[in-house]
């Protein structure tokens, strides 16, 4: 039996992200901000990482006496979704500057090199980030399976703010603040569903682009939520992710297939948007389940016409709406709000990601090498972000066993289970186990690292 957890102590996918502009004069969400300055030395429930000291020596690429380069980046540059994942790069610039203003990592100041994948020239940013970083962290780059060849070649870790690839959710030298490996995906919407819609579990469909990205995530989905006892309807719709000129053919195959639940695995918009249009257009109404990178400012704010108001999400993280219940989420807007930028939950995996790999270097000292700061990831098995999030286990690779679900009614994310603020739902199920073609594609050795 699932149960709800209080998580004050304590959190896309994997697949893409938020593009257009979601800046606002709160940081992007209400409650009041106070500068970071009022937090000092703490974030949420953890000290904080960053402060003055006197760390010496070149240790390692990247690393001199004063300065410490990590690279970070997302797919903003993708022609057909200017911005794609930029609040994720937005966090990596505003934590890197609240770190400086402590004093760096043991006295060593934090240069921040952006690298744009632009979705297709994901070998490129990773080429650059060889030449010269010393880690890459809070990235999020959409074909990260792409990247693998050059980023092992080199040596390159990363505490990654999302991986969707097997090839990268499990590569070596790969660590992030809330896994979801190639061998597990997160089903609090599935236990959900089944406990509201036990009528529907055999009337759901996939509808995914053609790239392997969202391949991989449909692949993971159906495997998992069948061993639950759900039953994918044989008509699985596969869009163009450049777009489609008309939309209405693919949902029209959904609705004669007799889908009740439609499992839309891609970017919010526009694809989404004019899936959902379409829909519209033919009196279409299913159940629509989304991944937690739909959690998004612009999305909400599109949905004035009320089309996505069957849209549920699973999420892990406390939702912004109730910052005021939880530290942590009010302190990541408060520095986004002092340092600049646009949030989302893409937002937080990045700041999660940043303070958990901040944590490892300043446990370092001045041997700030990546074999050190590597050994302090991998003995790391609880983390929450300073209550970010639930918690995780980002050294072993291994999932939470907690979630939440919500559901957009017009303008607003409404919480939908568990009820109370600040809450999640933790069950052994929801580290839901995946076979299948997904699992067959990580090639995954006794250590559950992915083979190339």
């Amino acid at each position: 039996m699932a149960v709800a957890v209080a998580l004050t102590l304590a959190l896309v996918a994997g697949a893409c992200g938020s593009g257009r502009d979601s800046s606002s004069d709160d940081g992007g969400k209400g409650g009041t901000a106070t500068t970071a300055a009022s937090t000092e030395g703490k974030f949420g429930t953890i000290d904080s990482p960053c402060g003055p000291g006197d760390a010496k020596g070149a240790t390692a690429q990247g690393v001199t006496d004063t300065e410490i380069t990590l690279g970070y980046g997302d797919d903003a540059g993708f022609a057909n979704s200017p911005g794609l994942n930029h609040q994720m790069s937005d966090a990596m610039k505003a934590f890197i500057s609240w770190c400086n203003d402590q004093g760096g990592i043991n006295g060593r100041k934090i240069k921040g090199n952006y690298h744009d994948a632009k979705i297709t020239e994901v070998n490129n940013a990773m080429t650059e980030a060889c030449a010269s970083d010393f880690f890459l962290v809070g990235q999020g780059f959409s074909l990260d399976a792409s990247q693998e060849t050059v980023r092992r070649g080199c040596g390159l870790p990363s505490v990654a703010g999302y991986a969707v690839s097997p090839a990268f959710a499990n590569g070596p030298l790969k660590w992030e603040p809330f896994p979801i490996p190639a061998d597990y995906t997160n089903t609090t919407a599935a236990l959900y569903f089944k406990d509201e819609y036990p009528d529907k579990v055999d009337k759901i469909a996939s509808m995914y682009a053609n790239y392997s990205a969202t391949i991989d995530s449909k692949d993971k989905v159906e495997s998992a939520w069948t061993n639950l006892g759900f039953s994918f309807l044989p008509c699985p719709q596969q869009y163009n992710i450049q777009g489609e000129s008309d939309w209405k053919p693919f949902v029209q195959k959904l609705k004669d297939c007799g889908a009740e639940i439609v499992y839309f695995v891609g970017s919010p918009y526009p694809n989404f948007e004019n899936a959902l249009t379409a829909a519209d257009q033919i009196g279409f109404k299913p159940i629509w389940y989304v991944d937690a990178n739909f959690y998004d400012e612009s999305f909400k704010n599109w949905n004035s016409t009320g089309f996505a108001d069957n849209v549920y999400l699973r999420e892990s993280y406390t939702p912004l709406e109730e910052a005021a219940d939880n530290p942590a989420t009010q302190q990541y807007l408060d520095v986004m709000k002092q340092y600049g930028g646009d949030v989302n939950q893409l937002g937080e995996q990045s700041a999660s990601a940043f303070l958990l790999w901040a944590t490892a270097a300043k446990a370092c000292g001045s041997n700030l090498t990546r074999e050190c700061v590597g050994e302090k990831l991998t003995a790391t098995t609880e983390w929450t972000g300073g209550g970010l999030h639930a918690q995780s286990n980002p050294g072993q690779n291994l999932p939470s066993e907690c979630g939440l679900v919500l559901k957009l009614q017009g303008t607003t994310y409404v919480r939908v289970s568990p009820s109370e603020p600040n809450t999640y739902t933790c069950d052994p199920a929801i580290a839901g186990k995946v076979t299948g073609p997904a699992l067959d594609r990580a090639k995954l050795d006794s250590n559950r690292i992915a083979q190339l």
